[in-house]
């Protein structure tokens, strides 16, 4: 899905996920894919499961979805971070995504979003002298 992001672009989401994961417990993940085949978050929701982000030990994966071709996306957080900051910081998070690609800023939105989910994860799962990365920092794409 190179027409969306580059090859230095996704370093930079990476990077920023291992920066944000570096302050607590929670997994981060961003997916790509052309097309939803329905609503953004129907498809966040199945690409969670297919990702094992439900399986993280506290429950705490956030998934940045995107579906490329029809320029929609959504933001999920499992049980564990949900039940912490409820709608209203993923509606913010997706507001300010909004306005940074809308600007054709995909990279430095997805950034500072990523940057913000790990600053409150960390508020609510510090991370601790036992904790493993659970899952693959990497962009994956459908």
């Amino acid at each position: 899905m190179s027409d969306l992001l580059t090859a230095v672009d996704e370093a930079r989401i990476v990077e920023a996920i291992r920066a944000a994961e570096a302050l607590t417990s929670g997994e981060i993940r961003v997916h790509l894919e052309r097309r939803s085949g329905g609503r953004p978050i129907d498809a966040a929701r199945r690409w969670f499961v297919r990702l094992g982000m439900d399986r993280t030990r506290e429950r705490n994966g956030v998934l940045f979805y995107l579906a490329v071709d029809e320029r929609l996306f959504a933001v999920i957080g499992d049980a564990g971070i949900h039940d912490r900051v409820g709608d209203a910081f993923w509606e913010g998070l997706r507001d300010a995504m909004a306005g940074a690609f809308a600007a054709g800023d995909h990279a430095g939105g997805l950034v500072r979003a990523i940057g913000e989910a790990g600053r409150r994860l960390a508020d609510h799962f510090p991370r601790r002298g036992d904790d493993t990365n659970e899952l693959s920092d990497e962009v994956s794409t459908s």
